[in-house]
């Protein structure tokens, strides 16, 4: 079947699309621009007893997700963004035309506007006894069966638009990550953190250890990044004087899929001039508390059917004690490649051949360490090696002062007593420089203008990075980071 452009339609559609030509024939508008709601669902039931005594009217408007018509009456359920009420639509009460045209002309999924009093049913239910109602959307499309919901996994990803129509468990971790993020905006805001904005298209790409994508700015007529991360301009605007600065955005990694990564994924990074990475441990520790607190009512979330507490303090794990303790290695005793690259394999990590030392290091750690880990802990002091924009720790100059916060084998972050002295993050870059001629992708690329910012000096800082999607996994309890994000990259 075909509409009157000859494009093919589904039977249902072409039903759906015939019902609006009729209310268009009963000079209805069947895409109306406006409505004459006075109150929201939610505001109904919050003062639903009141509105009910006083006889008052109430317009509500929605769209129309059940019916059930009995003769000369209908009981239906509206919904808007704030729920869902009840309505009751007699035919006396609306008269005869208005209710064949409610029986015969509207869909489930048609947007209404309905005015009515309020009243409860013999069970209580709070319901809304409509006097008069008028069309506001046609919808063409049927909603999936109510029986079953959408189920379809890629759908659900395709079209997140049906999956939260239909899915109040969609909905629900989607509202959570708003609040989520909105109470980590609130407690850095409360501390003094000055909120920033840095560019997303950047000439140079650094911060992190990824490949980045690529793209060409023609009014330039030069090649330029979408960035990995935030964090070389933020620690510019701490060289430039700011102590306290945050920017909460998207970054981009060229990297593949899979249950905790996404090629486009937001990143919440702060970094605090005079502190180091023990005073940013207690800032984590304190902000996912309170962030705990404010979404959750409690610091106690149950994760992958693990329940963690999230109060403050929170263990301390060195990398070295961490891997150590998981596989038997010591990574400080085997400083070669081909040595570590060894241990590895016998341990059962399935690295290539031409792994570089400090990617052994982060294989062992992701492999073996992290997925043992429940109950939120910080590992730290990480090999220099795999941290070349960390500080070394005094009197060790092979290790830095590095942590990640892991709660429930999620690693959410990263973090640091930020590098300031110019002459060795130009060493470590030249280091950079070289894995990445040994074959490593990720390895950052040297970026001269940073150098040139600290030489005009930058004083002790601390750093920190925390991934949104994956706390939000954290937060709602759920296993794929497509699941928290509303509009996920997919194959074609």
């Amino acid at each position: 079947m075909s509409d009157d452009q000859g494009t093919t339609v589904p039977e249902q559609t072409r039903v759906r699309l015939e019902k609006a030509r009729a209310w268009r024939d009963l000079g209805v508008d069947p895409y109306t621009p406006r409505t004459n709601r006075t109150h929201t669902i939610a505001e109904v039931r919050e003062d639903f007893d009141d509105l009910m005594a006083a006889g008052a009217a109430v317009t509500l408007a929605g769209r129309l997700v059940s019916r059930r018509d009995m003769g000369k009456a209908s009981f239906a359920h509206l919904r808007d963004g704030t729920g869902t009420l009840q309505i009751y639509v007699r035919r006396d009460a609306v008269g005869d035309e208005h209710y064949a045209r409610l029986k015969a002309l509207l869909d489930l999924n048609d947007f209404i506007e309905a005015t009515g009093t309020l009243m409860r049913t013999r069970t209580g239910e709070p319901t809304l006894e409509v006097r008069q109602y008028r069309l506001l959307t046609k919808a063409l499309t049927p909603p999936p069966d109510k029986w079953h919901g959408l189920t379809d996994v890629e759908t659900r990803y395709r079209q997140r638009y049906v999956d939260l129509m239909v899915n109040e468990e969609s909905r629900r971790i989607f509202v959570t990550r708003s609040r989520l993020v909105a109470a980590v905006r609130r407690y850095l805001d409360s501390c003094g953190f000055l909120e920033v904005e840095t560019p997303t298209l950047q000439p140079l790409y650094g911060g992190a250890a990824a490949r980045p994508f690529t793209t060409h700015y023609h009014a330039l007529d030069q090649t330029f990044y979408l960035r990995i991360a935030d964090e070389l301009y933020l620690k510019r605007l701490i060289v430039g004087g700011f102590d306290k600065v945050y920017e909460i955005c998207k970054d981009f990694r060229n990297e593949g899929i899979d249950r905790s990564h996404s090629p486009e994924f937001t990143q919440m990074e702060l970094y605090q001039a005079y502190a180091d990475y023990e005073m940013i441990m207690r800032l984590v520790e304190e902000l996912l508390h309170a962030v705990a607190l404010e979404v959750c009512g409690g610091p106690r979330l149950t994760y992958n059917g693990h329940e963690v507490d999230l109060t403050p303090p929170w263990r301390r794990l060195p990398m070295r004690e961490a891997i150590l303790e998981f596989t038997g290695i010591d990574y400080r005793a085997l400083p070669t490649q081909p040595e570590l690259y060894a241990a590895a394999r016998a341990a059962g990590a399935d690295v290539a051949p031409d792994t570089v030392w400090p990617r052994l290091v982060d294989e062992l750690f992701k492999t073996f360490v992290r997925p043992n880990i429940v109950q939120p802990t910080f590992i730290y002091d990480y090999p220099t090696a795999l941290s070349p924009l960390a500080k070394q720790k005094p009197g060790d100059p092979e290790t830095v002062e590095r942590f990640q916060p892991l709660v429930a084998g999620l690693e959410l972050g990263n973090a640091y007593s930020e590098l300031n002295d110019p002459e060795e993050q130009l060493a470590r870059f030249l280091e950079q420089a070289a894995d990445r001629e040994a074959g490593d992708e990720e390895a950052m690329p040297i970026d001269e203008d940073y150098v040139a910012a600290l030489r005009y000096g930058m004083p002790p800082t601390g750093g920190l990075g925390i991934g949104i999607d994956r706390l939000t996994m954290l937060f709602t309890d759920q296993r794929a980071i497509r699941d928290v994000i509303l509009f996920p990259a997919l194959r074609e």
